[in-house]
């Protein structure tokens, strides 16, 4: 896959298709292969763009700390460095955060935003789900270490899907994954997501607006997406009933759809 160099380190992305293009941009600690069961099909009708977020994958993992604006201006350059001038922008979970900032700031370079299982604030209403939030205290608590950080982690993916099928073949190799490689990068997104926090400035987006959730989420409430429904101008608000956190890829028929029909309206 190509890389570029932005904001002084190497992203890896990968472009598919033609057409008008199309920013997918993905959450924490994961990698760009999570969007295969989009790009299968989004591919056929637009010119997809999808890149491993700085601290993951094959893109560069510096020290941080990482700040949602960070990770948006990264998305930003590589806009530049593809020459996109405007694009839809789909991002989901901590992606969707990273969209939030990239329209707020830059709402000329967005066609249509699809913010997916997200959340714009941690408070008593939106962000994570009670689950997410023990953990966190437990690992705030803790020595911080490693094997504390890949504990958090694997409570991550725990609570990400929801059907046996992906609890059965998926989360035995995503476990793994975690305890063979050093996962900094993961906490320093995570830090990024601890301190994001843009619903006062959510009425900035300009673009056409999809917000979808799955009302089985068990890392974000899905709340959270009323919460950014009610403060985008003009958005639309899906609920996937019975989707996991992770539903894009447990009920990647359902989610392609909506996002599909929501972008070629």
């Amino acid at each position: 896959m190509p890389k570029a160099k932005i904001n002084g380190i190497t992203i890896d992305y990968m472009v598919e298709g033609q057409g008008e293009p199309l920013i997918m941009i993905i959450g924490l600690g994961s990698d760009q292969s999570n969007w295969r069961l989009q790009t299968a099909l989004f591919k056929k009708y637009y010119r997809t763009i999808t890149f491993d977020n700085r601290g993951v994958g094959k893109s560069d993992k510096p020290n941080g700390p990482y700040t949602i604006k960070m990770l948006s201006d990264d998305t930003i350059g590589l806009m530049d460095h593809l020459d996109i001038e405007k694009a839809h922008i789909l991002g989901v979970s901590m992606g969707g955060m990273i969209a939030q900032e990239l329209a707020i700031n830059h709402p000329e370079r967005v066609e249509k935003l699809v913010l997916v299982c997200t959340f714009a604030r941690r408070d008593e209403t939106s962000g994570f789900s009670p689950e997410i939030n023990k953990a966190l205290e437990t690992y705030e608590g803790s020595l911080r270490d490693m094997d504390n950080l890949r504990r958090l982690a694997s409570g991550f993916i725990d609570l990400s899907f929801n059907k046996r099928s992906y609890r059965v073949t998926l989360l035995p190799l995503m476990k793994t994954a975690i305890r063979l490689s050093t996962i900094n990068g993961f906490a320093e997104q995570l830090g990024a997501i601890l301190t994001h926090d843009a619903a006062d400035r959510l009425g900035k987006i300009k673009a056409t607006t999809l917000v979808i959730a799955g009302t089985d989420d068990r890392v974000v409430k899905p709340v959270s997406s009323e919460v950014i429904a009610n403060l985008v101008p003009k958005a639309k608000l899906v609920k996937i009933k019975g989707g996991s956190h992770g539903f894009s890829g447990e009920m990647s028929n359902e989610f392609n759809r909506e996002v599909f029909a929501f972008l070629s309206t």
